[in-house]
């Protein structure tokens, strides 16, 4: 997908002639001596490695089983034998890596609340360096911190909450209860009270681990609804007294429930350790279709995942370093995290807000957490490569005509070499350095998932960050493992072949109108079959239905999603059965696909595709990108405060022409595009409840939040 090009040609032709020259003079000899070594590995050229075959149906027959071609005779369950439970995997780190940093924290060198142009005030922050625990302190802080919650009477197999932002504490804390087999609760820490609630006393707690921002903004507000619960951990060193609670609740700091170790009566308290079909982990979804469900997560379930998931990132080891700033109760953040202690990485942690130079809490002229750390792995859901992208893209329009077309030159001639297996070091380091720094500068690999990422943004950043992308498909229900596209597969809409841990089957969706017998590529709804698919749902056996066990014994989840398979093995979502929607007339529409294909409009930062099954025609409620809808405003003399310019109908008509435009050059049919649309003024942020941790729509909660716009858009019906 090139950039347009309006370039002159004396321009094109001295930087053609440039990159020629400085190719065969400076990199023919590497080329050469590359190719010959990648021979003498029987590895191939990178082309050759993407075209090779990824995976096969292991019966010949087009509705799988697909497996990795690695693993057609079995499947692969683990990293190192014996190491077979999540307290066993961090030992062996501590072991292997015991000098080696682990986990890493910025120091906080000044806050300050910053004056905005709206009267407002905002808390920036000017962050230090980066002070790290070792691997063996890492190990000695979560041994303790299992010894002193077991002396406040915490018990093997009882439940233990965690309702806490990505940190250290929040790994030293998940270990500590690997190893003393607390099955741990993960809540995300932007549910709403009765979600949390809702986790809380179906899982039964009397300890929980949180913050102190937590504690006093969110959880303080719901203990009475939680009668079970007796101690509240608290991560923060400060303050150490906490009056006011309710009588039967005590409230602790984590350094003194790790002091409890040394107490006569806990020296010796031995603990039970876990089997690899103890439960590990209770971690409840973002309730995206409703009210949240708590998946049972085993030591052996995540172990295969992680297991699968290493196998794809290629020289993956103690000197990389890895970003953590998703939520930790999410099953991406969770298991990349746990891939990297098992391999001895280092962990630095951030936040969305303080990720880079321009995240919003960083104070003017300081640095981000990018900048700092230059983590060379990185895991995020699309919609931040998506924000990244715009952004980027924004500001190569305000360049001057020479830069811009120096930019564009070397955006389509890297694509060119791309999708030729070829390196552009000149391009690198002259053109793209400054984006690439936006991370860091050392970014090598980049891993996607949580919902599919547009071919636009992955090619951008195959080409600006000089670094592949390893775009996935998995889901909580599965440990997050399912696919991951190889890194030296540039092709884009594809989730890459099964992981060496998991394999794929192909189901007849009927009302869809899809079918195994498909041609060119078979198509169905999407199995997911290993030692990573999970226990189930948590006392929830309506739900259950979507797990079974075939005849050899092995766990299936049924997915909701409708993949294709093609002939090298590869998936492709295309669909998801909630998401279909049956017009009046009877055409089908797909809302994820109308939804991903608009969202590369740079006037759209986000938008919900509806439809009513009693009704003709979509709508739409859209977030517009302010910047855009401004100079749209501006264009057809549209005056007023931004809520005003969102609530004008004139401008609602003006960016619906917009937005048909797009849908119409995305090849969507008539029926498919939004007739009637919807501003909103306000982000849809995990805050606002609209949308998850990983910025998947709740279209639940949408259609409450615009249920006035829908009669109104409707027809008033």
């Amino acid at each position: 997908m090139k950039l347009k090009e309006d370039l002159n040609p004396v321009l094109l032709l001295l930087f053609q002639v440039t990159v020629w020259l400085y190719s065969v003079l400076a990199f023919l000899p590497s080329y050469l001596f590359s190719s010959v070594s990648e021979s003498d590995a029987g590895l191939g050229s990178e082309q050759e490695r993407a075209q090779r075959l990824k995976a096969r149906s292991v019966t010949g027959h087009p509705a799988g089983p697909y497996r990795a071609m690695g693993a057609t005779k079995r499947l692969v369950s683990s990293l190192h034998p014996g190491v077979d439970t999540l307290d066993k995997v961090f030992e062996d780190a501590s072991r292997r890596f015991p000098d080696r940093d682990c986990l890493g924290t910025r120091e906080v060198v000044m806050e300050e609340d910053e004056r905005q142009s709206n009267g407002k005030f905002f808390k920036k922050v000017i962050l230090g360096q980066y002070r790290w625990l070792s691997y063996a302190e890492t190990h000695r802080a979560a041994a303790c911190f299992g010894i002193g919650l077991a002396a406040l009477g915490q018990r093997a197999h009882n439940n233990i909450a965690i309702f806490c932002e990505t940190r250290a504490e929040w790994v030293i804390a998940a270990q500590a209860c690997f190893m003393q087999n607390f099955p741990l609760v993960t809540l995300y820490s932007t549910l709403g009270g009765p979600a949390i609630t809702h986790g809380l006393n179906e899982t039964e707690v009397s300890h929980i681990i949180t913050s102190r921002e937590l504690l006093e903004t969110r959880l303080k507000f719901i203990l009475l609804e939680v009668p079970r619960l007796q101690h509240i951990i608290v991560v923060d060193d400060t303050p150490t007294e906490w009056p006011g609670y309710p009588r039967g609740i005590s409230v602790h700091n984590m350094a003194n429930v790790q002091g409890l170790r040394t107490k006569p009566e806990n020296v010796c308290q031995g603990h039970k350790q876990p089997m690899p079909s103890d439960i590990a982990v209770i971690m409840y979804t973002s309730g995206s279709t409703g009210v949240p469900k708590g998946v049972m997560i085993s030591h052996s379930n995540i172990i295969a995942g992680i297991t699968g998931m290493a196998e794809r990132i290629p020289n993956l080891g103690e000197n990389d370093t890895y970003i953590g700033y998703l939520p930790l109760a999410h099953v991406l953040e969770l298991s990349a995290e746990l891939v990297c202690v098992a391999h001895g990485c280092r962990i630095g942690y951030s936040s969305p807000q303080t990720l880079a130079d321009q995240s919003t809490k960083i104070k003017k002229g300081s640095k981000g957490d990018t900048s700092v750390l230059q983590p060379t792995l990185m895991a995020a859901v699309p919609e931040i490569m998506d924000r990244i992208y715009k952004n980027v893209m924004t500001k190569v329009e305000e360049m001057s005509s020479a830069q811009r077309t120096l930019f564009t030159l070397a955006y389509n001639y890297k694509l060119e070499q791309l999708s030729q297996g070829r390196s552009t070091p000149l391009c690198d380091n002259l053109v793209f350095k400054k984006v690439r720094s936006l991370l860091g500068g050392k970014t090598r690999v980049l891993l996607s998932g949580g919902a599919p990422l547009s071919a636009a943004t992955q090619r951008f950043i195959n080409v600006c960050f000089c670094c592949p992308v390893g775009q996935g498909y998995g889901l909580t229900e599965t440990c997050g493992a399912g696919t991951i596209s190889e890194m030296w597969d540039y092709s884009t809409g594809r989730v890459g072949g099964p992981l060496i841990c998991s394999e794929i089957k192909l189901k007849d969706w009927v009302e869809g109108g899809y079918h195994i017998t498909d041609t060119p590529t078979p198509r169905g709804e999407i199995l997911i079959g290993g030692p990573n698919v999970t226990m189930g749902y948590y006392k929830n056996e309506a739900k259950n239905q979507d797990f079974f066990v075939d005849e050899n014994g092995q766990r299936w989840f049924c997915t909701g999603d409708i993949g294709e398979v093609h002939p090298d093995g590869c998936l492709k979502i295309i669909d998801r059965k909630k998401d279909l929607v049956k017009l009046q007339a009877g055409e089908y529409v797909s809302l994820g696909k109308v939804e991903a294909m608009l969202k590369n409009c740079p006037l759209i930062d986000n938008i919900c595709a509806y439809a009513n099954s009693d009704e003709m025609y979509v709508i739409g409620f859209v977030v517009p990108n302010q910047k855009h809808l401004l100079l749209l405003a501006e264009q057809y003399l549209i005056r007023g405060s931004w809520e005003e310019l969102c609530d004008n109908a004139a401008m609602e008509e003006v960016v619906l022409q917009v937005i048909t435009e797009a849908a119409l050059s995305a090849q969507l049919e008539r029926f498919e595009i939004p007739r009637k649309i919807r501003l909103s003024p306000d982000p849809w942020t995990p805050e606002s409840g609209l949308v998850t941790e990983a910025f998947k729509l709740k279209r639940q909660q949408l259609k409450s939040k615009y249920q006035d716009d829908i009669e109104r858009m409707y027809g008033g019906k």
